[in-house]
């Protein structure tokens, strides 16, 4: 892709912190697993801006890839609108509840495209400097910068390092999730040959080998844009942005109690998951405020000091950051998972 083209596009990063710092933090965890429930757990969804007509200075390949992939989700779509009953839902509505219990670290990075984004190869990134900006080369350096939007208040301000309070997280779980995403690459694609014999069953596809040959792609996907984030926090080209927008809708949120909420699945957004549990909210009601008690009363200085992180966000921001960012609804659903899954972590669920 030419220079121009990338010129023309404009990528940002949003972090939307669901926990914060553990505190006093569990020395049970290791510092580099990646369930590490002591860091502050973080969503960061990336969107790049394209002006029309950009698209087209795409290379061959990379048109062809986005013709597969569009062609491969406009299937998948319709085998959820299959007839009730057929081996096309019931697989359609298995397939949703997997991708419900992948990571959302993965489906975060998976997201990111570093073919669309600024390139750190440019002949000044290794030494670009903020200071620069107005000696000359401000417009290309502002191009190739990457705003990470954050909400300051949320983020401790001592971590005992140099880096930018929101940089450090960013970091941690590109490290940390680089070598996953690597190995996890190279076994499915191993593992993928030996579904081979699935193919005589007729009628129904080879679905062991789709699945196999899925999984290795989002890890592949996954890996690269930990490489291509890991690039752009060396050469400085991720510059924090703090939005007093996005502080103030954290504070709205961080004074009502989160104990009503109840769980979810993801991929169900329609309303009959929610009329379904209304029937077990007044059960349950009691017993979850007897827990909210007790955990309260742990948190206190009497009480126990390894209680779980609080969490920051619950469903019902998720429409209210949509709406502040202008992001597409489809950008609702891994938003959605993410949640659900910190809940499950806090919890100690189980995760796939």
């Amino acid at each position: 892709m030419s220079a121009l083209s990338r010129a023309q596009r404009s990528m940002r990063i949003i972090a939307l912190p669901l926990t914060k710092v553990k505190s006093p933090p569990d020395p049970s965890l290791k510092a580099n697993s990646v369930f590490n429930t002591n860091r502050m757990l973080i969503y960061y969804h990336c969107n790049i801006v394209s002006p029309h007509g950009a698209d087209s200075d795409q290379p061959w390949t990379k048109r062809i890839l986005k013709k597969m992939s569009t062609k491969a989700a406009d299937v998948w779509a319709n085998f959820g609108k299959a007839p009730e009953g057929s081996w096309k839902l019931r697989v359609y509505e298995y397939g949703e509840r997997i991708v419900d219990r992948i990571d959302f670290e993965e489906l975060a990075l998976k997201s990111v495209d570093p073919s669309m984004g600024p390139s750190s190869r440019t002949p000044n990134a290794t030494e670009y400097q903020p200071e620069k900006l107005a000696q000359g080369s401000e417009s290309s350096s502002r191009v190739s910068e990457v705003p990470l939007v954050y909400p300051p208040s949320v983020y401790p301000q001592h971590l005992g390092s140099s880096m930018h309070p929101a940089l450090a997280p960013l970091r941690t779980l590109v490290n940390s999730r680089e070598p996953r995403h690597r190995r996890g690459f190279y076994l499915w694609m191993i593992i993928a040959p030996f579904t081979a014999p699935f193919v005589l069953i007729p009628v129904i596809p080879n679905l062991p080998f789709f699945f196999c040959a899925w999984r290795s792609w989002s890890h592949y996907r996954a890996y690269r844009s930990s490489q291509y984030l890991s690039s752009l926090l060396d050469h400085g080209l991720i510059v924090p942005q703090p939005s007093a927008e996005l502080d103030q809708l954290y504070a709205s949120f961080a004074k009502v109690p989160h104990i009503s909420e109840k769980p979810h699945s993801p991929a169900s957004l329609t309303t009959s998951s929610s009329e379904h549990s209304k029937s077990k909210s007044t059960s349950t009601a009691s017993g979850t405020h007897s827990r909210a008690s007790s955990s309260s009363e742990t948190s206190s200085p009497g009480g126990d000091s390894h209680h779980p992180p609080q969490r920051l966000l619950t469903r019902k921001a998720i429409p209210q950051i949509l709406n502040l960012f202008d992001l597409p609804q489809s950008a609702a659903a891994d938003m959605y998972r993410a949640v659900e899954q910190v809940r499950g972590r806090l919890g100690k669920q189980s995760r796939f």
